[in-house]
């Protein structure tokens, strides 16, 4: 969908667009669940909201460069290597969330990039 939604936008703006609608629809399910009923601002450490701003930045980042790469090229090799974002999350899990190795989850990253350089091989 978005592939074809940036037709006639700019990318960036189509972003932007998108970011918008992202916001209010999860404003509206959070307000449904209830989920700030007991949430206060300053129950958050710094650490806490600087990790959640970088998180948001980088979100924001990726998007902006996955949505330019789909207006200006063909969508298969930009959804292969956007989901090659996977391999490197198993990476950093590995090494700074100390979470377990394990053959299974190997053999599945291998299987991801094995996938991504078959698409986009011409």
């Amino acid at each position: 969908m978005a592939k074809l939604g940036l037709k006639n936008i700019d990318s960036t703006l189509a972003t932007t667009i998108r970011s918008i609608i992202m916001a209010l629809f999860l404003v509206v399910i959070s307000l449904s669940l209830r989920k700030f009923r007991n949430f206060d601002l300053h129950s958050l450490s710094n650490r806490d909201w600087l990790l959640i701003i970088f998180a948001g930045i980088f979100g924001a980042l990726s998007w902006l460069f996955y949505f330019f790469a789909l207006k200006h090229g063909p969508a298969t090799p930009v959804v292969a290597i956007d989901r090659l974002s996977l391999v490197f999350v198993f990476i950093m899990a590995l090494l700074f969330l100390s979470e377990s190795f394990s053959l299974k989850a190997l053999v599945g990253v291998l299987l991801m990039v094995a996938g991504a350089i078959l698409l986009l091989i011409k």
